[in-house]
C-alpha cells in the first residue's frame, strides 16, 4: 500500500507506488527502472515539440468532436505550460530507452494528463477522468507522434545553428575586406604556391560557410513532411477520416513552423528515417568544413617564432601549465573537437536509420538524441568560435609580405612571358641560391624592376584578367 508520500498506479503488468508529487506515472516509473543508462534527459526542444504535437492532436480531436471540451481545454492548457518551459523536470526518461520512443511518449502523456487533472481540481493519478492513453494520446501512436516531434524539434534547433553560421560568414567576410591588400604566398601541398591575398583566403572561408548554410537549409525542407495521423503502422487506425488533414492544420498553427506539409506516404513516414539522415549529413558536411577552416587558422597562427605566424588569434587563456607565456589556439581546438563529435554522432544516426524493420524504425530515440545534440553543440561551438576567435584575428602584414617576396611560387607569373620550362629554371636557381625570384628575374633581364612592380603592386598576380601585356 502507498504511504502518504506515494500514490498507487496500475498497468497491465501490475501496480507500483509513485511519488505523490510526480506528474509522471507508472509507465515512466518502469522506464526509470529499466533504463539507468546515461543519465541524459531529453533535449528541451524535443520536450517542447512533443507538447506541441499533443496540443495539436487535442485541438484536432476537439474540432472533429471526439473529446469532451472541458477535458480538451485542460489538456491544451497543460500542453501550453510545457511549451512555455514548465514541468520539464518531469521528463525523466533516459535518452537510451524503449524502441521508437514509447517511454518518452508515455512520459509526456502522463505529465500532461496529471497536470490537466490538477487544473480541473482532480488528484494526480485519477485517470478515470483524464487518461494518458485514452485522452492525451487520442488519435496518436508513438510511431507517428515521436517522428513528428523530432521533425519539429530539429526545425526549431536548426534555426539557431543557421543564425550562428550566418554570423560566422559575416565575420569572415569582414576579415576578407580588412585583409584585402595583405599579400602573401599561397600554399598547395604545404609548399610555396602562387601568390594570394589574405583577404582572398578569408573570403574563401566566408563562401564555404555560406555553402554549408545553404546545404542545411535544403536538408531542413525534408523535415517538413509530416506523417502525424498514420498512427501505429501508417493506416491511420483509430483515427477519424478527417483527422490527418485537421491535425496538420492545427500543427501548423501550434508550432508556428511555415511550410509543413502532409507526408506523401504515411507508411514511409514511419519506417523511413531518410529525412533525418539527410539532415544529419548536412551537419556532418558543416563539421568537415569547420574542421578544415579551424585547422587553417591554427596553421596560419602557428609560432610565434617557429611557425607561419601570418595571423594572430586573440589570446583567451594561458596555454600551458609549465611553459610561461604560452598561448594556444584553444577556440579552434574546441571547434575541432565539437566537429569530431558531430561526425561520430552522424555515424550513429546512419547505423540507426538502416536498422529499422518492416513498418517501423524503432531506433528513433538514438537518432533523436544525436541529431539534436549535434545541432546544439555546433551552434554553441560556432557562436563561441566566432565571438572569441574570428572577430579578433589580426594579420602580421610584414611577415606575410616577407613570405610573399621570398616565395618560389612567384615564378608562376613568368609562365606567360618565358614559358613553364624556363620559369622552372628561374625558380630552381632562386631556391638553390637562396635569392628572391624577383632578383633573378631582373638580373636576367626578363622583366625590368618597374615591370615587376607593376605586376606585384597592380594586383595582376591576384586577378589573371588584368595581367599586363609585357613582351617576352
Amino acid at each position: 500500500m502507498p504511504n502518504k508520500k506515494t500514490r498507487l498506479e496500475s498497468d497491465s503488468l501490475g501496480s507500483k507506488s509513485i511519488p505523490v508529487d510526480a506528474y509522471w506515472g507508472i509507465h515512466t516509473a518502469r522506464a526509470i527502472e529499466n533504463f539507468p543508462i546515461s543519465g541524459i534527459r531529453p533535449h528541451p526542444e524535443f520536450i517542447v515539440a512533443t507538447a506541441v504535437v499533443k496540443k495539436a492532436a487535442c485541438l484536432a480531436n476537439l474540432s472533429i468532436g471526439l473529446i469532451d471540451r472541458r477535458i480538451a481545454k485542460a489538456i491544451i492548457k497543460a500542453s501550453d505550460e510545457v511549451i512555455t518551459g514548465k514541468l520539464h523536470d518531469q521528463f525523466v526518461v533516459d535518452v537510451y530507452q524503449a524502441g521508437a520512443g514509447t517511454s518518452h511518449n508515455m512520459n509526456a502523456n502522463e505529465v500532461i494528463a496529471n497536470r490537466a487533472l490538477e487544473l480541473l481540481g482532480k488528484r494526480r493519478g485519477a485517470y478515470g477522468f483524464i487518461h494518458p492513453n485514452d485522452h492525451v494520446n487520442m488519435s496518436q501512436s508513438t510511431n507517428d507522434a515521436m517522428p513528428t516531434a523530432l521533425r519539429l524539434a530539429c526545425l526549431d534547433a536548426s534555426e539557431r545553428l543557421i543564425n550562428a553560421l550566418k554570423a560566422l560568414e559575416h565575420a569572415f567576410f569582414l576579415k576578407a575586406m580588412e585583409f584585402s591588400r595583405v599579400v602573401k604566398s599561397g600554399r598547395t601541398h604545404l609548399q610555396d604556391a602562387s601568390p594570394i591575398t589574405l583577404g582572398q583566403e578569408f573570403g574563401s572561408y566566408a563562401a564555404a560557410i555560406r555553402s554549408v548554410g545553404i546545404t542545411i537549409e535544403a536538408a531542413r525542407k525534408g523535415l517538413k513532411h509530416i506523417g502525424l495521423g498514420g498512427t501505429a503502422v501508417g493506416t491511420g487506425i483509430n483515427t477519424h477520416p478527417r483527422y490527418r488533414s485537421v491535425v496538420l492544420a492545427e500543427l501548423k498553427r501550434t508550432s508556428n513552423v511555415k511550410g509543413l506539409i502532409k507526408s506523401p506516404d504515411a507508411f514511409s513516414a514511419l519506417n523511413s528515417m531518410a529525412d533525418f539522415v539527410v539532415y544529419s549529413g548536412s551537419l556532418k558536411t558543416c563539421a568537415i568544413e569547420l574542421i578544415r577552416i579551424a585547422n587553417d587558422l591554427r596553421l596560419l597562427s602557428s609560432g610565434p617564432t617557429t611557425g607561419l605566424a601570418e595571423i594572430t588569434l586573440p589570446p583567451v587563456q594561458a596555454g600551458s601549465s609549465i611553459m610561461p607565456d604560452k598561448v594556444n589556439p584553444v577556440m579552434a581546438e574546441m571547434l575541432n573537437m565539437v566537429c569530431f563529435q558531430v561526425i561520430g554522432l552522424d555515424l550513429a544516426v546512419t547505423c540507426a536509420a538502416q536498422a529499422g524493420q518492416l513498418e517501423l524504425n524503432v531506433m528513433l530515440p538514438v537518432i533523436n538524441h544525436n541529431i539534436l545534440e549535434s545541432t546544439r553543440i555546433l551552434a554553441n561551438g560556432v557562436n563561441v568560435f566566432n565571438e572569441r576567435c574570428v572577430n579578433g584575428i589580426k594579420a602580421d602584414k610584414a611577415r606575410c609580405r616577407r613570405y610573399f617576396e621570398g616565395s618560389i611560387g612567384l615564378a608562376t607569373c613568368l609562365n606567360t612571358f618565358i614559358g613553364y620550362t624556363a620559369a622552372a629554371l628561374i625558380a630552381k636557381e632562386a631556391a638553390s641560391a637562396g635569392r628572391p625570384v624577383k632578383d633573378v628575374v631582373i638580373e636576367k633581364g626578363i622583366l625590368s624592376e618597374k615591370q615587376w612592380e607593376r605586376l606585384v603592386k597592380g594586383g595582376a598576380m591576384f586577378k589573371p584578367k588584368e595581367i599586363p601585356a609585357f613582351r617576352r
